[in-house]
């Protein structure tokens, strides 16, 4: 059979009979302990425990073997952790891999916990990491050390979405030392939009709380592996006792089903609010990979299928503690919450010394006034955009 494109894998992975008993979707099984018959079948689950066959509820559940079966068809990689979050399997993956006097090189537009991971838990452990400029390139070969065990790379950049060049900086990376690790934060592309374990990446991390659940109803996170890696990974995984719950591994089953058509409505309603954005009066520039404006855009277009609904946008002026709130808190449609990647529109604001403060690189963005990261949802895009306009005329001089 020939490889399925992956509206049609999203609709049937991970749902094989033994997952879900002739139901349409696996069954929910919960337990903790599981039943052996006989000492012989007891000594064939603990063999076979990393095979995706029940032996500890910690191990995992049909319900769990069922998610992991259909994310690593996803990522095309060839096994995947979960976790309880995001963070925790961006935590979790690097702890699975270094060791004391290990050096790490950190995007330096990473998810603000994965920075302070590095900087108050790793530092204790006398692991080292090293900030660079997301747009750096093959210079990436510059700051690699003997000691380097990790890159991590994110793409787009948190908040304010840089595209790196991947297929440059892995190259660099593999040429100075083949046995690096290399990971990648994936929750912006959701594993639709970029398969990072194809371009030689080793391991694609996701926060499945974002497009995967889609309904901001749950937490969970998950890592897939290639082959080389694999292994290290799920039993490391295992010993710092990572695990999520059925219950939460059966949403994200289920919310795989839709991913393709919400992400094509995220991206479609994105790209008309940015561009409404770009023309309007008061902001100095739309962060959106789609649009040319957005550093590393080029790249976007090489090795990226689409985009959704997260990006941001800056203000021409800085606003005052007033008229800061006054854009925000009337806002009807938007909501401010942390997260994304649900189908309710979400936005966040940031004074420029905030991005300052998340960056430890040279050369840092330089913003002229206030930052929104928005999140643009599944409602009517002429009622969010009218929403947006409201707020503007709020702060209108």
């Amino acid at each position: 059979m020939t490889l399925k494109k992956s509206e049609t894998s999203l609709i049937l992975s991970g749902r094989a009979k033994k997952y879900s008993q002739s139901a349409v979707n696996p069954i929910i099984q919960r337990t903790s302990s599981v039943i052996f018959d006989s000492v012989a079948q007891k000594r064939e689950a603990t063999k076979k425990r990393a095979e995706g066959t029940l032996f500890y509820g910690r191990r995992g559940t049909t319900t769990h073997f069922a998610l992991q079966e259909a994310l690593t068809e996803l990522e095309q990689g060839a096994g995947c952790a979960l976790f309880p979050s995001g963070a925790a399997a961006i935590t979790q993956s690097i702890l699975a891999f270094i060791k004391p006097g290990d050096h790490i090189l950190m995007t330096g537009s990473a998810y603000d916990p994965t920075q302070n991971f590095c900087d108050q838990i790793l530092g204790k452990l006398s692991v080292t990491t090293t900030y660079f400029d997301p747009l750096i390139g093959k210079e990436i070969s510059q700051l690699l050390r003997p000691e380097t065990k990790i890159v991590f790379l994110e793409s787009p950049g948190s908040i304010t979405m840089e595209i790196q060049d991947l297929q440059s900086i892995v190259t660099a990376v593999r040429q100075y030392n083949p046995d690096i690790i290399i990971m990648f934060d994936n929750t912006w592309a959701a594993g639709l939009l970029l398969k990072p374990i194809t371009f030689d990446v080793d391991i694609s991390i996701q926060s499945a709380t974002k497009y995967i659940i889609g309904h901001s109803d749950g937490m969970l996170g998950f890592a897939v592996a290639n082959e080389r890696c694999w292994a290290q990974l799920r039993e490391n995984a295992y010993l710092l006792g990572q695990c999520c719950d059925p219950d939460t591994a059966y949403i994200a089953a289920r919310g795989l089903r839709t991913l393709s058509v919400r992400m094509k409505q995220h991206e479609q309603s994105g790209l008309e609010v940015a561009r409404w954005l770009k023309q309007h009066p008061l902001v100095d520039n739309v962060y959106h990979p789609a649009l040319s404006s957005c550093a590393g855009h080029e790249y976007f277009l090489r090795d990226f299928t689409g985009s959704n609904g997260l990006f941001s946008f800056s203000l021409k002026k800085i606003l005052n503690t007033d008229d800061f709130a006054l854009f925000l808190d009337n806002l009807s449609l938007f909501k401010m919450a942390f997260s994304w990647g649900g189908f309710e529109s979400l936005i966040l604001g940031y004074h420029p010394n905030d991005i300052k403060a998340m960056r430890q690189y040279h050369s840092q963005p330089e913003f002229n006034g206030t930052l929104f990261r928005v999140h643009i949802g599944l409602e009517n895009v002429d009622d969010l955009i009218e929403d947006l306009a409201q707020a503007f005329i709020r702060i209108s001089d």
